[in-house]
């Protein structure tokens, strides 16, 4: 990490978007070591209860979780943790050619501050209000910019880019789940989830993408997945051309797609897909579902999903073996339903435990993740696809301590979704 961003060299690093944990920033200066690159900047809540917490290393639990992996535990950092956790643990399991580990480079706190201040202005207003850069941070994840070619730029050669960030793309199946969530085991959890961003107006209307269809391996149900997601992006679904966004958007959550959006794709589509107005779109869509069916990424993805093969509902009480504490879950359950299915769970050994718990979490990093999926024109008497590259973005390592949260939210999602459900029954009723 001998390499040092300054305060001179804010202004070449452009606003491109931003997660939960993460501002993503694209290189827009002139230095060869930096064209085609992104930044990773850390934030941090803007009304975090621990500001330092970002700054020191794994706690107690979470290292004995990860112990298998001496670089995440003697990391000094959690970034530095989080950047070992993509290298040794996340690439070998999805394949190093899926994902772009990059690599670490100083920066200085006033570089921060100075880049914070510049992208103010193109940050969607809640999140503003929600995080700001970690300006204690002393280094960043560098990574390849997979809206563009490495050689694009030079040779002109256009770069079409998809993200989608898939969710989860399966029921789960485990003994662990309560008689009054069964319908976890119907419904995908991207539906359900959705009925709880509507009632917190997160979003302003109800998705008709499920993750089931697009990790169906089934043709007709992927191309419907992409229709959907076309329909109603929200934050899972964006194009990029050149590196630059046409379709959904940043930092935020787009609305549904209206005619003014749909005329406007089109159009931006008219160097890169070949057919006539209003049809480009359909081209661009089946393009996209083709490549998912042959390229076997999702694939990839979901046997990493399903390492968690027990469910928050299961893993939880391994979480409370683990941090030795009566288990919470089981004193809200009650003594009948605790006898009946958890006991069992809280006699196993403390390496089943922790096995359980990091299997929960490296799935839960997989349902949270983004593809990214490059296109380059097919030149005269090409015979082969399009598609150039698959990678995998934004493969967090989640924290241990979050497993509480985890519960808690699953049950709110449920309960919210079922809430829906018996009010649509009422009004169908009357």
């Amino acid at each position: 990490m001998e390499v040092v961003l300054d305060q001179e060299h804010a202004a070449q690093w452009t606003y491109r978007g931003e997660g939960a944990m993460n501002l993503v920033l694209a290189y827009s200066g002139s230095s060869p070591a930096y064209i085609g690159k992104v930044l990773r900047i850390q934030k941090v809540p803007r009304n975090e209860s621990n500001p330092d917490k970002s700054l020191t290393a794994l706690g107690l639990h979470e290292r004995l979780v990860w112990k298998e992996t001496e670089d995440i535990v003697s990391s000094p950092t959690r970034e530095l943790a989080g950047h070992m956790f993509l290298e040794h643990v996340i690439s070998p399991l999805l394949g190093s050619k899926f994902v772009d580990v990059g690599k670490r480079v100083k920066v200085s706190r006033e570089f921060l501050e100075l880049v914070e201040k510049n992208v103010l202005s193109q940050r969607p207003a809640w999140r503003v209000d929600a995080s700001k850069v970690d300006t204690r941070c002393d280094s960043v994840l560098i990574l390849s910019d997979h809206s563009i070619f490495p050689t694009g730029i030079q040779e002109g050669e256009p770069c079409l880019c998809v993200e989608i960030k898939p969710k989860c793309g399966f029921l789960p199946i485990s003994e662990f789940i309560g008689e009054e969530n069964r319908i976890k085991q119907s419904v995908s959890r991207y539906k359900m989830h959705q009925a709880l961003k509507l009632h917190g107006k997160e979003i302003s209307s109800f998705s008709e993408y499920d993750p089931l269809d697009l990790f169906s391996g089934v043709m007709d149900r992927i191309q419907k997945s992409i229709k959907d997601l076309f329909s109603s992006p929200q934050n899972n679904f964006r194009v990029f051309l050149d590196g630059s966004l046409i379709f959904g958007t940043l930092g935020g959550i787009a609305d549904s797609t209206n005619s003014v959006i749909q005329e406007a794709f089109e159009d931006a589509l008219k160097d890169v897909i070949v057919g006539d107005q209003g049809r480009r779109t359909d081209s661009f869509i089946q393009l996209i579902a083709e490549t998912i069916y042959t390229s076997g990424v999702m694939e990839r993805l979901i046997k990493l999903q399903k390492l968690d093969n027990l469910d928050i509902e299961g893993a939880i009480h391994a979480y409370y073996n683990i941090i030795s504490e009566p288990c919470k879950v089981c004193r809200e359950l009650g003594e009948e339903k605790v006898r009946d299915k958890y006991t069992t769970l809280h006699s196993i050994s403390l390496d089943e435990s922790l096995k359980i718990v990091k299997n929960f979490l490296i799935g839960t990093t997989a349902k949270d993740c983004s593809l990214m999926m490059s296109f380059k024109l097919k030149k005269e008497g090409d015979t082969e696809s399009t598609y150039d590259s698959a990678c995998f973005i934004d493969l967090d390592l989640k924290p241990f301590e979050n497993m509480q949260e985890y519960y808690e939210k699953d049950k709110k999602i449920v309960s919210c979704y079922k809430q829906m459900v018996k009010s649509e029954q009422e009004v169908e009723k009357n």
